[in-house]
């Protein structure tokens, strides 16, 4: 993703089709409030996410991350609030 498309919108898309990936869901049957557990993440989606952050938006992150800002909105803010700072 170019600098211009990272908004808040645009990392919780890519996160919400990271999140469907992974879970196997369907996207409209949870929302972006929904908590990470209650989709059944795990500390191994937890540390894919990590990786596949770095990959996307070149940042490191720790897999806490997700368990800090544990939706799909907090932890889109949190990125974009890290990839600002850069």
């Amino acid at each position: 993703m170019s600098s211009t498309q990272l908004t808040r919108t645009n990392i919780g898309d890519w996160l919400r089709g990271r999140v469907v990936t992974y879970g196997e869901l369907a996207p409209d049957s949870f929302s972006d409030d929904t908590p990470f557990a209650d989709l059944g993440f795990t500390s191994v989606y937890a540390l894919t996410l990590c990786g596949d952050i770095e990959d996307t938006f070149g940042l490191v992150v720790e897999p806490t991350i997700v368990w800090h800002h544990p939706t799909i909105r907090e932890l889109a803010d949190a990125l974009e609030g890290l990839l600002e700072r850069r």
